[in-house]
């Protein structure tokens, strides 16, 4: 049925445009006016005529454009068109000429536009900050991927590089930013600016020249950009605070900007390094935003982002803050090499910007549960996609930015990493880089690199990963059977819902097994051994420990025997000798994920979690945390089955809350820190008294004084949860104060929104649902639908408010990425199989292209949890009573 909601577009070549003319140069002088919110300008563009053509097509929208023409070199005339024809719905402008420009020739297409500064969070927008009690504007771009146009016209297609030249035009007062260094500011004055061209002059005529310091206007030119893509393209303008060198924001929050400012300069050598070439551009600023649409963007020379990604206050931040920050940073300084000099020819390859290394904390192990099960989870339904796309339309651009652009791609890439060795692979990117240069890119010239670097045919290897021509979606489950000689191994294309049907499990993929045996006195991981056919038999030892998958570094599922999964299990409870803590991380994951598609028991599962109840490192307890919680928001309706799995996990984590409580010390591990933030987060979502009275007793305190001391920065989300929760109104008000004040740190101020979402009190949900519409930043509305749907009691009221307001929010989301995760999240914890029909009968009338995909995997992720609890409910039931009776009270 979901199928009625895809609204594809049409599958054809007309969403690119015509390649008659191609653009050079563009010279862009923009007038930014904060106090009417409007913003004009002009371009100019440097064009090279490949055939005769009469006619000029781009990309433009939203824009009113005025005193078009074209000059070309080699006529020596200069043609107007008063009447541009816009075609909205597909954001192109045509102008018609009565004189065609020769093919081979020069020309140069001059346009004035203007347009209104919106809080779209696209193009060319405004944001606002309040300072010493007022409320204050400024102005910043996104681009990414098909805004430009909204901005200026263009030609908006990251295959159509040019240099840009940028000139902004503001009041005296404010900071001009854009991605290089500025080489000259004056001033305006009348009578020494003058421009030839007639929209410029009309642009400098309009200026007041008054000689108060509030009209005054100044002239800020920036250097020209290497060939660069139009999405990258950045500007900004406001009262801008920075620091050296160089991190600019507003003066609210500028104290919270030093650590990233930090991260920055560590990283940017490592890069040099690792790709053997130098960082192009003079300079590299970071503007952080407090309304944005993304977590960060990768403008060449000048990175954009939310307060959550870049601010904090490093001597009260939470190591999860720190971690989220030094990503962002890292993740966005590596596109100035990865996408930004060498840029992908088309949305298709979105994930080309998106393999790289992550310099965080346990990066290799922390990427298993924070990337490679996320990505897996996602690819194992049916409406999945390729992580290539055919990419028609800015509908279809918009929603491949997902787990599969980002961490299926990432995960491939990093399981190429290990099969060839990181070492060489990291050469071959740099060939890859360094043969491109400015250039665009596809697939095999990344693969051409990497065979060059490794000697390995790597495109033989990874087509049917990545690959749109065989439109390859999803990826394998291997299932292991044991003999006395060794061992059957089969792959199957998984799905969440259960074992493929024969028409969905064509695919063969080739398949690195990295396969772990252990003798008496050592391991041995043979990483040449691939699975290039449906099924293969490999002659190892079974009275030894074996595993598939070592290091979990592929990109799949391992099914074993339930014997098997337990002697596994048993063996990694011992520590590192034999299995890696990336094994036991991956292990935990698979046994879940493989339980949920009815491929093994849940019950397997948690004897699995069960027998590594003694587990010492973070990760580990990590991915335990995770998958008992997918168990709990599963099951949210059945209560009895939710009150023994609460009691499992008071079980598991209790211990170590006493073990380690509740005070950080600064010499202590990053993975003792994060192992008691999760704990004690566990136990007070489980219901323990002692944890929940010990929070609630220092966030009182707290309350009463207005001093956090007591608090550590770590607990503090899940103490302002655990108040709310179990507290009334006064919590509640507390909460959304902290969430207002203008000077809470980013994580503070997330933390305080996902309280009030917490709350129990009817009039103070009644309140949170008035609040998202008429207070709330629109970036913020998606962690107020998050945190409605953590709480049992507002779940379904929640789905149901989406449905209220649908017109409301999908007009707030115009364009936006965010919108798809806001229909997501809305539904996508809903079980039951009538849900699934509702949410059917609600979008039927409804323009889905700009969430289909979502949409669709929202609906499948239903109807294989509502399969899963019919599966499994006794199931469960059974194991978790058996546990209550052997279990010490």
């Amino acid at each position: 049925m979901t199928t009625d909601l895809t609204n594809k577009p049409t599958d054809s070549d007309d969403f690119r445009l015509p390649l008659d003319v191609k653009p050079t140069h563009y010279d862009v002088t923009i007038k930014t006016d904060l106090e009417s919110s409007i913003f004009e300008g002009v371009v100019k563009i440097d064009l090279d005529v490949k055939k005769e053509t009469s006619t000029i097509v781009f990309n433009s929208a939203d824009l009113k454009l005025n005193d078009a023409s074209l000059y070309s070199d080699e006529l020596k005339i200069k043609q107007s068109d008063p009447s541009p024809s816009l075609d909205d719905k597909a954001e192109r402008c045509v102008l018609s000429f009565s004189t065609p420009v020769p093919a081979g020739s020069k020309a140069t297409l001059s346009i004035g536009f203007s347009g209104e500064l919106t809080s779209a969070m696209m193009g060319y927008y405004k944001s606002s900050f309040e300072h010493d009690g007022t409320k204050k504007y400024y102005t910043l771009t996104q681009f990414e991927p098909t805004a430009a146009r909204r901005a200026f016209p263009c030609w908006d297609e990251p295959l159509l590089k040019a240099t840009f030249t940028v000139t902004m035009i503001s009041r005296a007062d404010t900071v001009n930013l854009s991605n290089m260094p500025i080489t000259s500011e004056e001033i305006y004055e009348s009578h020494t600016t003058k421009a030839e061209d007639p929209s410029l002059e009309a642009l400098f005529s309009a200026l007041t020249t008054q000689d108060s310091p509030e009209a005054q206007w100044k002239i800020s030119k920036f250097q020209t950009t290497p060939s660069m893509s139009t999405y990258l393209v950045a500007y900004a303008n406001g009262r801008f605070a920075y620091l050296e060198s160089s991190y600019k924001t507003t003066p609210d929050v500028i104290h919270q900007a030093q650590y990233a400012l930090d991260i920055k300069a560590k990283v940017l050598p490592i890069y040099e390094e690792i790709f053997d070439i130098e960082y192009p551009l003079p300079k590299l600023d970071t503007l952080v935003a407090h309304d944005f649409d993304a977590g960060a963007m990768e403008n060449w020379g000048l990175i954009t982002g939310r307060t959550s990604a870049f601010l904090l206050d490093p001597k009260k931040a939470d190591v999860a803050a720190k971690k989220r920050v030094t990503v962002f940073q890292s993740h966005e300084i590596a596109h100035m090499w990865f996408g930004d000099i060498t840029t992908m020819e088309w949305w298709d390859y979105l994930y080309l910007n998106e393999g790289h290394v992550y310099p965080e904390w346990k990066v290799d192990s922390s990427f298993i549960s924070e990337h490679l099960n996320d990505a897996l989870d996602l690819d194992a339904k049916l409406s999945s996609h390729p992580i290539e796309v055919r990419c028609p339309d800015a509908n279809q651009i918009n929603q491949i930015f997902d787990s599969l652009s980002y961490a299926k791609a990432g995960s491939v890439l990093r399981m190429l990493s290990n099969f060839v060795g990181q070492e060489r692979f990291l050469k071959g990117v740099s060939i890859y880089l360094k043969k491109h240069l400015y250039g665009n890119t596809v697939t095999k010239d990344l693969w051409q690199g990497i065979s060059e670097s490794t000697g390995v045919d790597v495109p033989r290897i990874m087509d049917n990963w990545i690959s749109k021509a065989s439109m390859t979606i999803g990826f394998p489950v291997l299932t292991v059977i044991e003999s006395e000689n060794g061992i059957h191994v089969r792959q199957d294309r998984f799905l969440e819902s259960g074992p493929a049907k024969e028409k969905d499990n064509e695919t063969i993929w080739t398949v690195p097994l990295a396969l772990l045996t252990a003798t008496n006195d050592k391991v041995n991981i043979d990483k040449s051994v691939i699975l290039d056919t449906r099924e293969k038999t490999l002659a190892i030892d079974t009275s030894k420990p074996f595993k598939l998958n070592a290091g979990t570094y592929g990109v799949y599922r391992v099914l074993y025997s339930d014997e098997r999964f337990a002697a596994i299990a048993k063996e990694a409870a011992k520590g590192d000798d034999v299995f890696s803590l990336n094994d036991r991380i991956g292990l935990v994951h698979d046994i879940m994920a493989l339980s949920k598609a009815g491929f093994c028991k849940v019950s397997s599962a948690l004897t699995i979690v069960d027998i590594l109840h003694d587990e010492k490192e973070f990760l580990v307890w990590d991915s335990i945390a995770r998958n008992i919680a997918t168990l709990v928001l599963t099951w949210w309706e059945h209560e009895a089955v939710v009150n023994d799995l609460d009691a499992f996990r008071r079980a598991l984590f209790t211990p170590i809350v006493k073990r380690l409580g509740y005070e950080y010390s600064p010499s202590e591990s990053v993975d003792i820190s994060q192992l008691r933030t999760r704990a004690v987060g566990q136990a007070a979502v489980a219901g323990d008294s002692a944890v929940v009275e010990e929070l609630k007793t220092r966030f009182a305190e707290y309350m009463r004084t207005q001093d956090d001391s007591r608090i550590a920065g770590d607990l503090f989300r899940t103490t302002i949860l655990t108040a709310v929760k179990h507290g009334g109104r006064e919590e509640y008000e507390f909460a959304k104060a902290l969430y207002e004040n203008p000077t809470t740190p980013p994580s503070k101020s997330i933390s305080a929104v996902m309280a009030m979402c917490a709350s129990q009190d009817e009039a103070c949900i009644k309140d949170t649902f008035t609040y998202i519409l008429s207070k709330a930043r629109t970036q913020d509305i998606i962690y107020f639908i998050n945190g409605l749907q953590t709480n049992f009691r507002t779940r379904r009221s929640c789905a149901q408010f989406f449905q209220n307001n649908y017109a409301e929010l999908a007009k707030r989301f115009e364009g936006n990425f965010s919108f798809k995760d806001i229909v997501s999240s809305s539904f996508g914890n809903l079980t039951k199989e009538e849900d699934y029909q509702k949410i059917v009968d609600f979008f039927k009338d409804k323009d889905t292209s700009r969430y289909n995909l979502a949409l669709s995997q929202t609906l499948e992720s239903l109807r294989a949890s509502s399969a899963w609890i019919k599966r499994s409910t006794s199931d469960i039931a059974e194991w978790l009573s058996e546990w209550k009776r052997s279990s010490p009270p």
